[in-house]
């Protein structure tokens, strides 16, 4: 088992006897099913949809304080906590940035031994193992009571990459990109059968219509590394960005459409020259909008 301790992850707190519902109206997924030591994916989003910071969210214990702790970006941790701030108006509710304090240990391939407070599950896949909000100084002493050994960061980056989960900043632009371009429907990072939130209309209607046709898919990398942002092109038209790669995997963000063409005419991708291939092209032909049942 493996463990590394996230340094580009925060953490922020919301309390309050009214942090539940709060919270509910505003982000994507159903805070109403948390509960301590489970997690779920989610985001808040900006009124036209787009996502301002994607996290994992977690509910504390009476006797840990309570409240809910968000796992977030670092550099979007202040963000979240003065958005939140913004709309929270005469609710009762606390925000706080514990950034400096708190952070992020990542602990996969294997069952933890034993789980420390403040240990969850990923919810955005079960092979992206467990979560510890743990400060920075006491994260080896925790990963040895799991049973794993500290490696790199770069080791759970390809290990996130190889499950296909994109990573904000990277595979894809903060303020930028709709959930369904993220792929946090298939995620579990949107309920859909839940109230109203910020930019709840615009994602609804991308389910239902099934008009999101970019996403994020799974690619191989024939030769040397392209760089994140590099334009992805099919003959002489642009089909994607290229994301993050490791171990010669990577991640694109691409037009399903122009990429479906572009393989039904046996057009050759490239990445800034250097090719690439899908994984599971399967991945640019599953309908986006659900069948019924």
């Amino acid at each position: 088992m493996k463990a590394t301790f996230l340094t580009d992850r925060g953490v922020v707190k919301v309390g309050g006897d009214d942090a539940r519902g709060f919270l509910n109206g505003l982000v994507t997924t159903d805070i109403d099913l948390l509960q301590p030591g489970l997690a779920r994916f989610g985001a808040l989003l900006t009124p036209q949809g787009k996502i301002i910071t994607d996290f994992l969210v977690t509910q504390v214990t009476a006797g840990q304080g309570g409240g809910f702790l968000f796992d977030v970006p670092k550099v979007l941790a202040q963000t979240l906590t003065d958005r939140l701030d913004f709309y929270k108006l005469r609710a009762k509710v606390t925000v706080e940035n514990l950034s400096d304090g708190l952070g992020v240990l990542a602990v996969w391939d294997g069952e933890p031994a034993m789980k420390p407070d403040l240990t969850f599950g990923d919810p955005r896949d079960a092979r992206l193992g467990w979560r510890i909000l743990i400060p920075a100084d006491l994260a080896g002493k925790a990963a040895s009571a799991v049973g794993a050994d500290m490696v790199d960061v770069s080791g759970y980056e390809a290990h996130r990459i190889a499950c296909g989960v994109p990573r904000g900043g990277t595979d894809f632009t903060y303020g930028d990109a709709f959930p369904h371009e993220t792929n946090m429907d298939r995620l579990h990072g949107v309920d859909f059968d839940k109230g109203c939130y910020v930019g709840q209309e615009v994602v609804s209607r991308m389910e239902h219509r099934g008009t999101a046709r970019t996403r994020t898919i799974r690619v191989i990398v024939a030769q040397s590394v392209p760089e994140p942002g590099i334009g992805i092109t099919a003959g002489d038209k642009t089909i994607g960005t290229m994301g993050s790669t490791a171990n010669g995997l990577g991640l694109a963000l691409l037009r399903t459409d122009r990429t479906r063409d572009a393989l039904d005419a046996g057009l050759p991708l490239t990445a800034g020259g250097i090719p690439i291939s899908l994984v599971a092209p399967e991945d640019v032909r599953t309908p986006t909008k659900k069948a019924s049942a």
